[in-house]
């Protein structure tokens, strides 16, 4: 490795970072870091952290977990990579399809489809989505519904279903026939609703006016996370993921439950959609799925879909897929995450800490008046929504926000901006201390804002 002057001297010079303006960065280059273990990062400086953003909502194992690097470092010296194209398979691959199904079975989950990450499994399932209706003799199916807030990643259709324009003005047009309804955000919302079961039933008004606008024949797919991570960890009312089921049923729309942030444990459940007592037809993963040790992620679909597709004529075969579909490195670490995931129990363990993480921002917004929203309650998922004016929920400015990230960061922890919120996502093994080490840093976070 280069030493730490040439490192310094070429950051952010030669490399385009993702979700951020490339000249501000080489004015103010990132954070390197160098090395990490358990639930604690360290950058080129020697400073220490907790992060409690989790990589981006991602390594629920923490970090160097030897299980896992184990499962990785012998797959390379058996079989380092074959394709899953052209009638061939791969041990590995086989037993790591076997226990992503298991996962969520109850989830009603029949079939996995392996992918490089999540935003290659929410256009897996679009494009699914499509293809199914066209198999079933109803080809004009080709819209897609989705939630304002949503978050489904970065290729063109998952830009197109995300409901951020952050993510969409730069690059439109994008996918014609994508349309967004209100979000379950009882903070802010067009109807002025501040009750949650209240704002679900606005919301299931404005679906229906929405697909009898565009007409029921022509809509493919509904697609929402059961907790709008990424848009601000926006947790819906028990009723709301239900009412949108029922309401697909009954137009014979198929519901994709986007699970990449919200799958395996993250929410305190295996799924997040378990939570709701909603069984979708397709599901979209990756991050915990390996913990982000290797780029996988996995669209699933449930027996209804599948039968359709297994039983549709030869010459209808799914042709869509990746290089890296079904990567034998990638699968060991499936595998080994999973075994792990399941050993650790960690959804119970994100559920415990989790509620104790809300309960302290809830403190916190006691202690601090600008401190707009406080949301989570469901697993390692927690938002606070930081305003300069309570009355008129202005949000906080950017230059305030990015002082205090770094004050928390000096503290001691680092967090994820989202606009005005902090969000929080630590690894799912984070303990009770580390918990309260978290808290204290946005303390004093907080504390520093108009100093």
């Amino acid at each position: 490795m280069k030493d730490d002057n040439f490192l310094r001297e070429n950051n952010a010079r030669h490399l385009w970072h993702p979700m951020g303006h490339p000249g501000a960065l080489q004015d103010n280059p990132p954070r390197i870091i160098t090395r990490a273990e358990g639930v604690r990062i360290e950058d080129i400086d020697g400073h220490s952290t907790i992060d409690a953003v989790g990589g981006l909502w991602c390594v629920n194992l923490g970090y160097s977990n030897p299980v896992v690097k184990e499962a990785i470092a012998s797959q390379l010296y058996e079989l380092p990579y074959y394709s899953a194209f052209g009638g061939t398979s791969n041990p590995t691959a086989i037993e790591a399809s076997y226990m992503v199904r298991e996962f969520f079975a109850e989830d009603g989950m029949a079939r996995v489809f392996f992918t490089s990450g999540g935003s290659d499994s929410v256009e897996t399932c679009l494009r699914l989505a499509r293809q199914y209706h066209k198999l079933r003799g109803e080809p004009g199916r080709t819209k897609f519904l989705s939630l304002k807030k949503g978050y489904h990643g970065t290729h063109f259709g998952g830009a197109s279903v995300n409901g951020n324009n952050r993510f969409r003005v730069a690059y439109e047009p994008l996918l014609p026939g994508c349309f967004h309804i209100p979000a379950p955000y009882t903070y802010r919302n067009p109807f002025g609703e501040s009750d949650p079961a209240a704002l679900a039933q606005q919301i299931a008004a404005a679906m229906e006016d929405e697909i009898q606008f565009q007409g029921p024949g022509s809509i493919a797919a509904f697609i929402m996370e059961p907790i709008l991570g990424a848009g601000g960890v926006l947790v819906p009312d028990a009723s709301f993921m239900p009412l949108m089921r029922e309401i697909c049923d009954r137009h014979g729309i198929l519901m994709i439950s986007d699970e990449v942030i919200c799958g395996f444990g993250r929410t305190g459940d295996w799924s997040g959609a378990r939570h709701w007592g909603v069984q979708p037809d397709m599901m979209s993963t990756a991050k915990g799925i390996t913990s982000a040790y290797f780029p996988v992620g996995a669209a699933m679909v449930n027996e209804k879909v599948a039968e359709v597709f297994e039983g549709a004529d030869a010459s209808d075969g799914i042709f869509h897929g990746y290089t890296y579909s079904a990567h034998p490195v990638g699968a060991a670490a499936v595998v080994a995450c999973l075994t792990e995931t399941l050993r650790l129990d960690t959804r119970t363990n994100a559920a415990a800490r989790g509620e104790q993480m809300y309960r302290g921002a809830l403190k916190l917004a006691e202690k601090y008046d600008f401190i707009g929203d406080v949301r989570g309650g469901h697993g390692l998922m927690t938002a606070l929504e930081l305003v300069s004016d309570k009355t008129a929920r202005t949000p906080m400015d950017n230059a305030t926000m990015a002082r205090m990230h770094t004050v928390i960061y000096d503290a001691g922890c680092m967090v994820r901006l989202g606009m005005n919120n902090i969000l929080l996502s630590p690894p799912l093994t984070i303990t009770e201390a580390e918990v309260d080490q978290v808290l204290a840093a946005i303390d004093a976070g907080l504390a520093s804002v108009g100093s």
